[in-house]
């Protein structure tokens, strides 16, 4: 038979009123709330977390909306943000859109169905172009990707440095015909061209740009056409995971080694891209902290709901191996 709260408030030898204050966090003495704890404990009683939320104006619970869960670099930010929202006491919807702008719209009205407090996202630049304050009830951090400006609070590497510092590690290397492969639907994509673009023009390089979805299927099909091609570069920058595993497995099954026949710069520090031979070289990004400062941001918009927007920009750190090896 199931436990009731009737049944905690006779153990704890208190009212129904009282025990609902205690495990509500309501005005209790800190002692009555022990006893009704230790009640609770005894009884093993599970409070109807479904009755809880109809009763509440918020679900204390946080949505978490990433581009693509596959791409190691949302699957260690959705951890952090995990990890922040369970030290809070809250819990975490996570949905995971693919890069399609119809399933951000319906993961937002779902956002906005469950009642959670607040939402951590990722959109792409269709979306995030329409984001509007006034048009949720709870508040957006917004994380890898920008928005208009002065619109939400955002958590985003400098993509337009990190870009531009590995072409100039390429130069350094003595490349020259540098090649940029760059997604197609995000605002951080098109930071990291522009990085690209600026330091191919201050090394007075002709820039090679192509676009693709940033998968690695997509990604490993493009570059195959590159290195197949008439104008195929020295070395290329792909601007994340997913593209340069694309390229990876490109370069592989063409028999192309890399830094010999096709020298390989990308994004992300994953295990994998130092156990291929040789390793490669990458921006690593600080995961960790994009995760924890959008909860961080979230939390203080929610104390401070019209303080002015903040925006987190943080560096990411060059690693270099010998995909770019110095020939």
């Amino acid at each position: 038979m199931a436990v009731g709260i009737r049944d905690v408030a006779r153990a704890a030898g208190v009212s129904t009123a009282t025990v609902s204050r205690a495990l509500g966090k309501g005005p209790v003495s800190d002692a009555l709330r022990e006893q009704v704890e230790a009640a609770v404990r005894a009884t093993g009683y599970r409070p109807n977390l479904s009755a809880r939320r109809l009763r509440s104006q918020s679900a204390q619970t946080i949505g978490l909306i990433v581009a693509d869960i596959r791409n190691p670099f949302f699957t260690a930010v959705s951890r952090a943000v995990e990890d922040a929202a369970y030290r809070a006491g809250m819990r975490l919807i996570l949905c995971n859109t693919g890069e399609d702008a119809e399933r951000e719209a319906l993961y937002l009205r779902l956002m906005q169905e469950e009642r959670v407090t607040g939402v951590v996202f990722a959109p792409t630049r269709r979306t995030a172009e329409r984001l509007r304050p006034e048009d949720f009830p709870f508040p957006l951090v917004l994380i890898d990707r920008t928005g208009p400006p002065g619109g939400h609070d955002g958590v985003v590497l400098d993509n337009v440095a990190a870009g531009a510092l590995l072409v100039d590690h390429l130069v350094e290397q003595g490349f020259s015909r540098i090649g940029g492969l760059f997604g197609s639907t995000s605002s951080t994509a098109e930071e990291r061209r522009d990085g690209y673009l600026s330091a191919m023009r201050r090394h007075g390089l002709a820039p090679q740009v192509r676009t693709v979805l940033p998968e690695a299927e997509p990604a490993e099909e493009e570059v195959a056409r590159w290195l197949a091609g008439a104008d195929r570069p020295e070395a290329l920058v792909l601007s994340n995971g997913l593209i340069l595993m694309g390229a990876v497995r490109a370069a592989r099954a063409a028999g192309i080694p890399w830094p010999g026949g096709i020298a390989l710069a990308g994004f992300d520090n994953e295990p994998w891209t130092d156990l291929v031979e040789p390793g490669l070289t990458v921006i690593e990004q600080p995961v960790t902290e994009i995760g924890a400062q959008a909860m961080d941001l979230l939390f203080d918009r929610l104390k401070h709901p019209d303080q002015p927007v903040r925006k987190v920009v943080l560096s990411g750190r060059l690693i270099a191996r010998g995909s770019t090896a110095r020939r």
